[in-house]
């Protein structure tokens, strides 16, 4: 067997025993992800050195990257985030913005970081695609505190892509902001196109389709993707703002039951291969060495898990007449969650030579207790300041 071949068979047999690990310790809420980032770490080259990053692995690593951001988009409920919950993530986001460049600027007066402006930008990020299956399983999704979470992650994944592009793009800021705007007219006419155009006889063969070995519909949406991707490389911006925006499309074409067959599709494809790829292969890429190297270093986790709560959690006073006292933590939390959105920052980071390695470590690691702590602590306050018989008001 080759290098690269058991290489694979064991990042494989990793992405099967995470959610079994997670369901032997069922008192402990570890993510999956999480879990992932860890086994990977394990078995890394800081680790027991049974297996190490390759160009295959590399390759299928950016597939579960873009899949990530892709059902992201793709979970994203338009509906149910409109008014309210929309505004104050936006406003809110704003706010996230001021707070973090405030920050960033002052760690990088002190010559703790590199670039404040890149660090800036994971402080205002939050977790959608992993928060929603979280809401979900909670039975909160579909609820008014489940809206706002949703609005926060929304905002929180499309505000730091768009911070990226322009900040880090190889074009000018100016370019940057024209390609932007070109982009955003694109995606807006494949939305109104998706939303609206429903010839019958495509309608007709989809549906026929569906269930058979062509897989038609799951093709269509896989080629939406790739195209969006390759246009946002073509104008030099990053390649996750496609993909979350192709989700959106997606999301807008599926509609009802055959609809929501597309997606569990979809997710299938991504969460049962490629996704489990993208945070393994992040754990065995994980500078260990660099963040323990010094207690200097060590210390950053908490300090960016202090400042990830910062950005994120007091934009929450702003929506303060829209929910009860007793969610105003949990969604200050819910909205401080920040991984995957994260680990892309990090990797950034470190390509363009504006981010020591022992920061990106203590970035991903703020990131991986900020999910495993964060969304457990707010629901157990949520459940903690609620009757028994109290019940989840629809958004």
């Amino acid at each position: 067997m080759t290098a690269e071949n058991q290489t694979l068979l064991i990042v494989l047999t990793l992405a099967v025993l995470a959610p079994v690990i997670v369901e032997l310790i069922p008192r402990v809420a570890i993510p999956a992800i999480v879990l992932e980032i860890v086994l990977g770490i394990l078995v890394g080259p800081q680790g027991l050195k049974l297996a190490e990053p390759n160009q295959q692995l590399e390759t299928l690593s950016r597939f579960g990257m873009t899949f990530l951001f892709f059902l992201a988009g793709l979970e994203i409920d338009f509906t149910a985030i409109r008014g309210r919950p929309i505004a104050w993530a936006g406003l809110g986001w704003l706010v996230s913005v001021a707070i973090a460049m405030a920050a960033g600027w002052g760690l990088q007066a002190v010559g703790v970081i590199v670039s404040g402006v890149v660090v800036a930008v994971a402080f205002t990020t939050t977790a959608l695609g992993a928060l929603i299956p979280i809401l979900r399983d909670s039975g909160t999704l579909n609820s008014k505190f489940g809206a706002f979470v949703s609005a926060a992650g929304a905002v929180g994944e499309f505000g730091p892509i768009v911070m990226i592009s322009v900040a880090l793009s190889r074009e000018g800021g100016s370019k940057s902001l024209l390609f932007i705007a070109v982009f955003a007219g694109i995606t807006l006419s494949c939305a109104y196109l998706a939303a609206t155009a429903r010839p019958m006889p495509a309608i007709r063969l989809l549906k026929r389709k569906l269930h058979t070995s062509a897989q038609l519909p799951v093709r269509v949406a896989l080629l939406v993707l790739a195209a969006l991707v390759i246009v946002t490389k073509q104008f030099g911006l990053d390649s996750v703002l496609g993909a979350i925006a192709a989700g959106v499309v997606v999301s807008l074409a599926c509609r009802g039951h055959n609809g929501e067959a597309v997606r569990h599709k979809l997710e299938a494809i991504g969460f049962g291969f490629f996704i489990p790829m993208f945070f393994i292969v992040t754990g065995m890429k994980f500078d260990l060495h660099a963040l323990t190297a010094t207690p200097a270093a060590l210390l950053r986790v908490p300090l960016f898990l202090g400042l990830f709560l910062l950005a994120r959690g007091v934009p929450v006073w702003l929506c303060r007449r829209d929910l009860p006292r007793g969610d105003w933590l949990p969604l200050a939390l819910m909205s401080s969650t920040a991984l995957p959105l994260v680990v892309a920052v990090a990797e950034i980071g470190i390509e363009t030579n504006r981010m020591k390695p022992e920061t990106a470590a203590a970035l991903v690691g703020a990131g991986m207790l900020s999910m495993l702590v964060f969304p457990a602590l707010a629901l157990t306050l949520r459940s903690s300041t609620k009757t028994p018989a109290a019940k989840e008001s629809p958004s």
